[in-house]
């Protein structure tokens, strides 16, 4: 059995935190995040509610210790789908200072966040998950 340092540990547990209560978010509020969906994906507020609930799964799992592999992945791919068809966009084509501040802001939070769940699921080494052998 692995012995994870304690301050890895809490780290990990902060973001589920910031996890949940994000996806918590999005199931309080999801007509004020529908307008980041791009138009040209068909869902509409279907997918606040999708994100809000892979929100809550990612802090669920990271909290319980089980399919961290999976989910932390999931997380890094969530979010980087987020950085190039939201942030991106938004901050290419902001035409207010301060609207253009705020989306590469984002982009780069959300571009941390999606590396460190990479960092938590290259290391979950106790997972089923294995896309390689040196994983």
């Amino acid at each position: 059995m692995q012995h994870y340092h304690i301050v890895s540990r809490i780290a990990i547990y902060l973001l589920a935190v910031v996890m949940i209560i994000f996806g918590i978010f999005h199931f309080l509020n999801p007509r004020d995040l529908v307008v980041y969906v791009p138009s040209s994906i068909p869902g509409g507020i279907s997918w606040a509610y999708f994100v809000g609930t892979a929100f809550i799964l990612v802090g669920v799992s990271f909290i319980t210790n089980r399919m961290v592999k999976f989910f932390g992945y999931l997380l890094a791919i969530l979010l980087f789908i987020f950085v190039l068809t939201i942030h991106l966009p938004n901050w290419l084509n902001a035409g207010d200072k301060e609207m253009r501040s705020m989306a590469f802001i984002n982009l780069l939070k959300d571009t941390a966040i999606a590396a460190f769940a990479l960092h938590i699921a290259a290391g979950a080494h106790h997972q089923k998950l294995h896309l390689e052998d040196s994983d």
